[in-house]
């Protein structure tokens, strides 16, 4: 593992966490997840150091997501966790805060649309005046009843600075507690991320998070962007789960931070197992991911790599609950089959036992082999 100075790594605030597996999931199409995969999730977020835990999101009376919220709640305590609140007008915005409440729910995050199109299309109108109007409101409601509250720029990152300051400033004005930038649609660079939240920083009494999502694969980039920036929070999720490409993704996240950052405070060993709950409870399986966490990360088909590891990795498997694994299907050499064998080696001709599997790949059509299988094959190898 390469050894970083500490005196290299780039110097923040480092920011607080969210997770919003079990919120953003939910705008999937097909994906749901039990209660039993909500508390396991939950869980073990906050074994990893994740202070806030999404879950759900309530609109009115008969939320679909009320047995995810009551089982993080039964989990983590609702002090841990945070629920999206749909606002669309003043009446409902009441009877979405009533179901809230009667739910346990404590930290409430209101989705707002911000951008004129967005606003058009879900509020009726675009008027800056209107959108001003509606989140003081709604945001006066939440803490008369006591919630905490965070308020969104629901497309925030499409939002003209004329249009996005003053409601953020009229929200911190009407007493929340923080403002979430959310990148809905995928639009900025990192450079243009950190001048837009250095806009919303500069707001007396301001406190911002980010909500990046992953359609241009800047999501981490993005959300580190807007902590040099001075944002307190960025919100993530397991795998980098989530509509339009995805959410930026924990597990890489906290790696930025480690490395780039020098930030520690995570443990990070609970991130493959997080990763294969979450994939196998959202039903999307064995599909593709990126990252530390995925099964293909430390898997390597070159001997020099699995005899040298710490040349190739930025940390070791192990720090994310990984693991190194060894997987090949054609590129077979004795370098690679002697390192698999391992003390197996002494009992076979490993230049013959090679040739004699190379061939029978060519003629099984080349399945992936790995350690366990190459030590089985051995077992059969009739030389």
């Amino acid at each position: 593992m390469p050894e970083n100075d500490s005196a290299t790594h780039s110097r923040i605030d480092v920011p607080h966490l969210s997770d919003a597996t079990l919120r953003d999931s939910a705008h999937m199409a097909g994906v749901e997840f039990s209660p039993a995969d909500a508390t396991s999730i939950a869980e073990l977020l906050v074994r990893t150091g994740i202070e806030l835990v999404e879950v759900g999101m309530v609109s009115g009376p008969g939320s679909k997501d009320a047995h995810l919220i009551e089982a993080v709640h039964a989990a983590v305590g609702s002090e841990r966790a945070m629920t999206l609140v749909v606002v669309r007008d003043r009446q409902q915005v009441k009877q979405a805060l009533d179901e809230a409440a009667a739910l346990g729910v404590h930290h409430v995050m209101y989705s707002i649309p911000t951008s004129e199109e967005h606003a058009a299309i879900k509020l009726g109108s675009p008027s800056p005046k209107f959108l001003q109007t509606l989140a003081k409101a709604a945001i006066g409601e939440a803490k008369d009843r006591g919630f905490h509250v965070t308020f969104s720029g629901e497309d925030g990152a499409r939002t003209p600075t004329e249009r996005l300051v003053p409601y953020v400033a009229a929200g911190f004005a009407a007493g929340a507690d923080r403002f979430r930038l959310a990148e809905t649609v995928a639009y900025l660079t990192p450079w243009q991320m950190e001048a837009k939240i250095a806009e919303l920083t500069a707001i007396d009494g301001s406190e911002i998070e980010i909500h990046s999502h992953n359609m241009l694969g800047m999501a981490v980039a993005n959300s580190l962007a807007a902590v040099r920036a001075g944002a307190r929070w960025v919100s993530a999720t397991v795998g980098g789960i989530g509509e339009r490409g995805g959410n930026a993704p924990l597990a890489e996240l906290l790696m930025a931070l480690r490395i780039v950052h020098g930030d520690e405070r995570f443990d990070l060993r609970h991130l493959t197992r997080l990763a294969q709950i979450a994939l196998r409870g959202s039903g999307l399986g064995d599909a593709f991911q990126s990252g530390p966490t995925a099964p293909h990360a430390f898997a390597y088909e070159l001997p020099g790599q699995l005899q040298n590891p710490a040349a190739y990795e930025t940390l070791p498997a192990e720090l994310v609950g990984n693991e190194r694994r060894l997987r090949v299907r054609t590129r077979l050499t004795t370098a690679l089959v002697r390192w698999a064998l391992d003390e197996l080696a002494d009992s076979v001709d490993v230049a013959d036992f090679t040739a004699w599997l190379a061939e029978r790949q060519a003629a099984q059509g080349g399945p992936v082999l790995d350690r366990d299988a190459i030590r089985k094959a051995a077992v059969d190898f009739p030389g």
